[in-house]
């Protein structure tokens, strides 16, 4: 069983910056692949930035040059750092881990993980 939980979200102005953080527990690897998925109300899902289990890190073309997705392994915790955020950028962010040993690239097309965490959201006005 993997549980993740997020943290993190809030209501910023276009232009600003936020850091989600997903912390994992139970039985994770430290090379699992993790990744954010993203949802608006009534939205499709949206991958957004990926680590494969080879390290390969990818991001979706909207959020590339100003999103950073990182891992310290030693706290179990996957961040993604959000700068410049649009009000495009608002949506619900989910955490998701995987078993597998894809690349990131896979996930951020797929937008599909293992285990998910409840979400935290981000709102971005104007």
């Amino acid at each position: 069983q993997v549980e993740l939980v997020e943290s993190g979200g809030g209501s910023v102005q276009a232009g600003g910056s936020l850091r989600l953080s997903c912390v994992a527990s139970g039985r994770i690897g430290s090379n699992y692949p993790m990744g954010w998925v993203r949802q608006a109300p009534g939205g499709e899902r949206e991958g957004v930035a990926a680590i494969g289990s080879d390290g390969s890190i990818a991001y979706a073309e909207p959020v590339k040059g100003r999103f950073t997705i990182s891992k310290d392994n030693g706290k179990n915790t996957l961040y993604l750092k959000m700068s410049d955020l649009k009000p495009e950028d608002s949506a619900t962010y989910y955490c998701g881990a995987h078993n597998g040993r894809l690349k990131g690239a896979y996930y951020v097309a797929s937008a599909n993980f293992h285990y998910w965490g409840q979400g935290t959201r981000v709102t971005v006005s104007s």
